[in-house]
């Protein structure tokens, strides 16, 4: 928990909370106005039901009970009066939450919207800093939390129009009066800021731990395999439990430091009733007010008690939407923005060619992954790239879609720089597909055209290409197959073909695929490379490969060693001149072997036990 000598001062709590308000009202005002308004006609509805109270206590009550008057002749219109300012109390009660509940929601969809909006415009490096389950907290708890003072704050802000009126209508009766009742009222509102001050910073702690919280779950849900295949369940249990627990108590203690204040808040009234009611008999023994006033006054401030304990539930909220919108605005703050330029996406139909010149690239500053890479495709060209592990492939991969850009040098498509492109245009001339083939819940068309207006011609013309036609077809709803979250349904080698044909049916003019068909069986895959050569398509290929069937099909071959590229030409020549090169390749070949050796002796296997 936060240390209490590191408390800001009230004030500063309170700036930061109005500030907050504003930027909210801002976008909003007019439903704050109409919200204010229901809370304004609520706050003079009760002044007016005191000074009804206070008539009938002079002019019905106090004579019948001193005289014997007749009460009837008034009876009507005490009624009368009751009802309307009831009526008038609901009407304000009414405006007040449609107005205020819409505010809040409202807001919380505009924040959520703009956080999606910030986060896809900033650089993939961001990302990689970040975690996931925090950023999910920050759009889902913080941003509850940010934006929960705005549902009570027009009562708040009716309550103090309520406070000016009722010590102004006690001051009108009778100044002393009016002094003690101001007097109160300043004591009040003092003990519910000095609880608001002690409470934020605790609020601030509950908000990192719910982060944390969220990082957990999301870690465990996201790595359940794992997680059961090394049997971890209980340790993750018991790692999720610890930091749930510290939710529980620092909510705890946030509610028993803030119940310690409402106590205290809670006694005041009666205690300032009290006062009023000593200080209003002398008042009246003195011929100053009437018994009607005194009725007036103490049955107003009665009146107040909850609405005063509100103020006190706004600053107890604001102190915890500042500590939610903290971290919420630690998002907005992200500069870390993709840079676009002016030019547009050339139509599909051809091919582009490819150049690299002095690309550098580093994950982080100390540690350089790629160093003064220089490459020049042609259009049309089939590429494989290859290189031991760790030498920066998957990275080149990355620059080429430009998911990521380089540190020095420039990579261009035509004689276009990367960076040169508006936004979203780069994407309709350059496909990009992992390993980690991606799918949505959606089915198996809306997976490859990802909403765009694909006939179904091109969809199965685009999956047939890809090698998936066959399985696809198979499923007892075809195309229109529901495939579930990240298509688990799906074997890894399916969700590939799947992820391959939405690149695919764009008809991309540089295709990149890193290690992308990986998790199907060689010989589906050599089919999938020649399909992909023999369909003459418009495009210029870029595979990172480490099958040998699939680097032979290749029209070149790119060397990548030592963080740069060591050597680029057919792969004869790189067999005939590449020590490096040629001693992978032999490696490649052997584990194949291995592979199909055992292979075929597991299958001999099965066959002798069947027999």
């Amino acid at each position: 928990m936060a240390n209490p000598t590191s408390l800001p001062s009230p004030w500063s709590v309170l700036r930061d909370g109005l500030r907050l308000i504003a930027r909210f009202v801002k976008t909003h005002p007019w439903a704050f106005a109409l919200a204010v308004f229901g809370a304004a006609l609520y706050a003079a509805a009760i002044v007016a039901s005191a000074q009804v109270v206070g008539w009938l206590t002079d002019q019905v009550i106090i004579p019948v009970l001193t005289n014997g008057a007749d009460f009837r002749a008034k009876v009507w219109l005490a009624v009368a009066a009751l009802v309307g300012v009831s009526l008038w109390k609901a009407s304000g009660i009414v405006l007040r939450r449609t107005a205020a509940g819409w505010l809040q929601f409202r807001t919380r969809q505009d924040v959520r919207n703009r956080l999606l909006d910030h986060q896809l415009d900033l650089e993939l490096a961001w990302f990689s800093q970040q975690s996931i389950g925090d950023l999910l907290a920050v759009a889902d708890s913080d941003t509850d939390r940010g934006t929960g003072v705005l549902a009570p704050l027009p009562y708040a802000t009716g309550v103090m129009l309520l406070l000016f009126g009722s010590v102004a209508m006690v001051a009108r009766i009778d100044l002393w009066l009016g002094f003690w009742s101001l007097a109160g009222l300043v004591i009040i509102v003092a003990v519910d800021v000095k609880g608001a001050w002690t409470v934020y910073p605790l609020w601030e702690e509950v908000q990192e731990q719910r982060g944390r919280l969220w990082s957990l779950a999301h870690e465990a849900f996201d790595g359940a395999l794992t997680i059961k295949s090394l049997g971890r369940e209980a340790k993750v249990a018991d790692r999720f439990g610890v930091t749930s627990d510290g939710v529980r108590d620092g909510i705890i203690d946030v509610n028993t430091r803030w119940v310690s204040y409402q106590a205290i808040i809670r006694a005041l009234p009666p205690a300032l009733i009290l006062v009023l009611i000593y200080a209003g008999a002398a008042r009246i023994r003195a011929g100053a007010i009437t018994a009607g006033d005194l009725v007036t006054v103490t049955y107003l401030l009665s009146l107040l008690a909850f609405p005063v304990q509100l103020i006190g539930f706004v600053l107890f909220d604001l102190s915890a939407s500042i500590a939610g919108w903290q971290r919420v605005q630690s998002v907005f703050e992200a500069d870390r923005f993709m840079g676009y330029g002016a030019n547009s996406a050339q139509e599909p139909g051809r091919a582009a060619s490819v150049a690299g010149h002095g690309v550098d690239f580093k994950y982080r500053p100390e540690e350089p992954v790629l160093v003064g890479v220089e490459m020049d495709l042609a259009a049309g060209t089939t590429l494989a790239v290859v290189g031991p592990t760790a030498s920066g492939k998957s990275t080149l991969a990355l620059l080429l879609a430009r998911l990521w850009d380089p540190a020095d040098g420039a990579i261009h498509i035509d004689d276009r720089d990367l960076r040169s492109f508006a936004r979203s245009e780069l994407p309709r001339e350059v496909a990009y597909v992992s390993q980690e083939a991606f799918l949505f819940d959606d089915t198996i068309t809306g997976n490859i055209t990802l909403g765009d207006a694909f006939t179904d011609e091109e969809v199965t013309s685009a999956a047939r290409l890809a090698g998936a036609d066959v399985f696809v077809s198979e499923l007892p709803n075809g195309y229109a197959t529901r495939l579930g979250e990240r298509g688990t349904s799906l074997s890894g080698g399916q969700r590939q073909r799947i992820a391959l044909a939405r690149a695919l049916i764009r008809q991309p003019r540089l295709m990149i695929l890193d290690d992308a068909t990986s998790a199907v069986d060689p010989s589906v895959e050599a089919e999938i490379l020649r399909s992909l050569k023999r369909a003459d398509l418009p495009s210029t290929i870029v595979m990172v490969a480490y099958r040998p069937a699939t680097i032979r099909l290749a029209d070149e071959v790119m060397f990548v060693d030592d963080k740069t590229v060591s050597d680029h030409g057919t792969h004869e020549q790189l067999l005939s001149r590449s020590p490096g090169y040629a001693a992978l390749v032999r490696a490649y070949e052997e584990d194949a072997r291995r592979v199909a050796t055992d292979d075929h002796r597991h299958m001999s296997t099965d066959e002798r036990r069947r027999s």
